[in-house]
């Protein structure tokens, strides 16, 4: 069931961290809905059943601006906004904690653990980082400043004042953050490192895996070897760019794929995760210069990772 993109919490406080979502009718010329009830059924009945629909409007589930519940049979008109919120399935929890790295009246810095999405999306929604640490920490307003891919672990930036999260997602939309990667991957002696990894990758939507093309590069990473035991290197990973899977792919071209990547070099099968088994990448660091205080800020994760304990 789909609503408008931009969720907004409006008279509906928000249910297991979720924001509930916002649907504004539109214009109407040709008359085609008498009433609420039979837009809400046209707009959303596909997805969840019109019974469902109805089910949900009896319920009072539907409310204005004002809190009251908005009922099928009231008159169709535009430009009204309706909040609601949505049915979530049943969610397999991800038993690590989220680590708190740093925190202020400003910044949430989170040390997110492998496995928990950052924000909803898909069949993930009230376990991932961001709805957990809004009901943890007793923060409604908090958002992520980025994103880290679910499989990933380590440190994600979280904005606690709605109106200062646009200065620090355009630290990371201009490349002003220097993020720095661990990981742990077959040892080649053959593979010549450090080095500037450039490449094309495209990611198609619906397509799990995203590939390298031929032409401009894209994509720009340095690979360093930090150390080496018992065929498997333990490596620091620099993106200067940021696309999906970057750091992923370019560790697998190089002939020396992280471990535990369901994805790379083969696509293994979707079903239960082995949560013992996590991908062996770790959001290591972050540096910038804070937009809001002008301060120098570097945080460090204390995560580790399995694949490489300490010796």
């Amino acid at each position: 069931m789909r609503g408008r993109r931009k969720a907004s919490t409006g008279p509906l406080p928000q249910r297991d961290g979720i924001d509930a979502v916002r649907v504004r009718l539109p214009e109407d010329p040709e008359g085609r809905w008498g009433c609420v009830g039979e837009y809400l059924v046209a707009r959303f009945g596909g997805a969840i059943g019109a019974e469902r629909v109805a089910a949900m409007l009896g319920a009072g589930r539907f409310v204005g601006a004002d809190g009251d519940a908005v009922r099928g049979g009231e008159p169709y008109a535009a430009g009204l906004s309706l909040w609601f919120h949505r049915d979530f399935a049943a969610e397999e929890p991800v038993p690590f904690p989220i680590g708190i790295v740093y925190r202020d009246a400003h910044l949430v810095v989170a040390d997110k653990p492998h496995f928990l999405a950052t924000t909803p999306r898909g069949r993930h929604i009230t376990e991932t980082a961001v709805a957990r640490l809004r009901r943890e920490l007793g923060v409604p307003a908090l958002q992520p400043a980025h994103r880290l891919d679910r499989l990933t672990a380590g440190l994600v930036l979280f904005v606690v004042r709605p109106e200062e999260r646009g200065a620090y997602q355009t630290l990371f939309r201009d490349r002003l953050v220097r993020k720095e990667y661990e990981a742990v991957a077959p040892y080649d002696l053959s593979v010549a490192l450090p080095r500037i990894v450039r490449s094309r990758i495209v990611k198609e939507r619906g397509v799990l895996a995203a590939r390298e093309e031929p032409g401009e590069a894209n994509s720009e990473s340095r690979v360093e070897l930090v150390e080496a035991r018992g065929g498997l290197g333990r490596y620091r990973l620099v993106p200067a760019t940021g696309r999906t899977h970057q750091l992923r792919v370019h560790m697998n071209a190089l002939g020396v794929p992280i471990l535990h990547d369901p994805l790379y070099p083969v696509v293994e099968p979707e079903g239960d995760e082995d949560l013992s088994r996590p991908l062996q990448l770790l959001a290591r660091r972050l540096e910038f210069t804070d937009p809001v205080s002008g301060e120098p800020r570097r945080f460090v994760s204390g995560l580790r990772l399995s694949a490489w304990p300490e010796g």
